[in-house]
């Protein structure tokens, strides 16, 4: 399939999925080589033949969904919004969750690939906060709908690509070093479970502090899939809780309850007694 064949594929396919074109020209390769292997495996003859397959076979768009899920991950990937939420975002909400009485900051990473996400919060949190706040744990949801990625997010091995981007510091307290992988220490394992589920079809049980849903939802997702998917982000979320999406990505407009908190890094807060402020 050449370029032009994989944009054509694509801008007729992704709308029929409830996917956005835009959000995939970027990683438009990516997908188009999973769709070539896929006609491959069905013995086709290129992407029109597949196109064919597709309006005769309702159960072929199924394996099509899965050949769009762009699975990009790094730790502390988008430095800038974990620095935000190390020094300012986790400790106001720590400090709400032991007002309200709680012992537990509940945290939900939603779309976490192979873990580096929530294991980051996790080398944050103990390293960074854990003192500041004694008597408080933390409780980190992972979910995913790719069982492969989340084989290897419990593994917890990774190779220093995937860890470049975290702070030296960090990375040498919280990993194992065996030649060119490094494995997560167990005490930063502890309190992180991962959980395999489409956001589209369900959510964990609430409450959250801190949803972290980025570069999934309000990227490759059209307009009427992301506002039904943030009603339900919103409903799992503590007033007061906040909610960050990828660096670039920007909430439909309508009455979610979410104000802009640190704009420039895309953090909002659900509102509540306490005042949301831009940052």
């Amino acid at each position: 399939m050449n370029d032009e064949q994989c944009v054509r594929f694509l801008q007729w396919a992704l709308p029929q999925l409830h996917m956005r074109w835009p959000g995939y020209r970027k990683v438009r390769r990516q997908v188009c080589k999973r769709v070539d292997r896929r006609i491959r495996e069905l013995g086709l003859d290129g992407v029109d033949s597949y196109q064919s397959w597709l309006n005769q076979n309702d159960d072929e768009w199924r394996h099509l969904d899965a050949c769009c899920r762009i699975t990009i991950s790094r730790f502390y990937r988008d430095r800038a919004v974990f620095d935000a939420l190390a020094d300012h975002v986790l400790p106001v909400l720590a400090d709400t969750a032991r007002r309200r009485g709680d012992t537990v900051l509940r945290i939900w990473s939603a779309g976490c690939g192979s873990g580096e996400e929530p294991y980051t919060l996790a080398v944050i949190w103990h390293n960074e906060l854990r003192e500041r706040f004694p008597g408080m744990g933390i409780e980190i949801v992972a979910t995913d709908a790719d069982p492969k990625v989340l084989r290897r997010a419990r593994e917890g091995r990774y190779d220093f690509g995937s860890l470049k981007e975290l702070p030296r510091r960090l990375r040498e307290r919280a990993f194992y070093r065996d030649d060119d992988v490094y494995e997560l220490k167990p005490e930063y394992r502890r309190g992180v479970r991962f959980v395999e589920q489409d956001i589209r079809e369900g959510q964990p049980d609430g409450c959250f502090d801190l949803v972290l849903c980025r570069n999934l939802v309000f990227t490759y997702f059209d307009e009427g899939r992301q506002r039904e998917v943030l009603r339900r982000i919103t409903a799992t979320m503590h007033d007061g809780a906040a909610l960050v999406l990828g660096a670039h990505e920007h909430l439909p407009d309508d009455e979610s309850g979410l104000c802009a908190w640190f704009e420039g890094h895309s953090i909002h807060r659900r509102e509540s007694a306490v005042r949301c402020r831009s940052e």
